[in-house]
């Protein structure tokens, strides 16, 4: 098993199935959940604990997740409102290595994505159908529409909660 991608790669690029987007937002609905369980327990030590050889710790993973979460709700809001905006990338490994990213306690990272979330899905659950075919041009990957970043963003969510449910049952948590 590739412990970096243990749900595999998503594929941005390959067409989606505007269906699935209820079974997507309920994804996200449940994210804040999800992610308290995968660390429930979890003692300083193993938050502490790469999920693999040279990859981030538990705790990097949780502040990782909202990290990137809070940056895509901007690009959705962004799209909603205006002609194919060009976002701003952000570099996700030295965010992962800023001070509070190896130090905050997850909490707080738990906490934000709950609300995030909930503030991600309310917005979702007005969008038409042509809201979700709005795009956002990304400047290392290009046009992107709101039905494949929801899928993807979806993705996010079980990719990141496998790095910690796997790592727990490797090590025997």
């Amino acid at each position: 098993m590739d412990l970096r991608y243990p749900v595999g790669k998503f594929d941005w690029s390959a067409p989606v199935d505007p269906a699935m987007r209820p079974q997507w937002i309920a994804r996200l609905a449940e994210a804040g959940a999800c992610f308290r369980e995968a660390v429930r327990g979890l003692d300083q030590q193993q938050l502490d604990t790469p999920y693999r050889p040279g990859g981030w710790t538990v705790r990097q993973v949780i502040h990782h997740v909202p990290d990137s979460h809070m940056n895509c709700f901007i690009r959705f809001r962004l799209a909603l409102t205006e002609e194919e905006p060009v976002i701003k990338p952000y570099d996700e490994a030295k965010w992962a290595e800023l001070h509070d990213s190896r130090t905050a306690p997850v909490e707080v990272s738990l906490q934000l994505l709950e609300c995030l979330h909930n503030r991600w899905v309310n917005m979702m659950d007005a969008m038409s159908d042509d809201d979700f075919e709005r795009k956002f041009r990304h400047p290392e990957v290009g046009l992107l529409g709101l039905n494949t970043v929801l899928g993807g963003y979806a993705w996010h969510c079980r990719h990141h909660a496998a790095h910690i449910t796997g790592l727990r049952q490797r090590m025997g948590w």
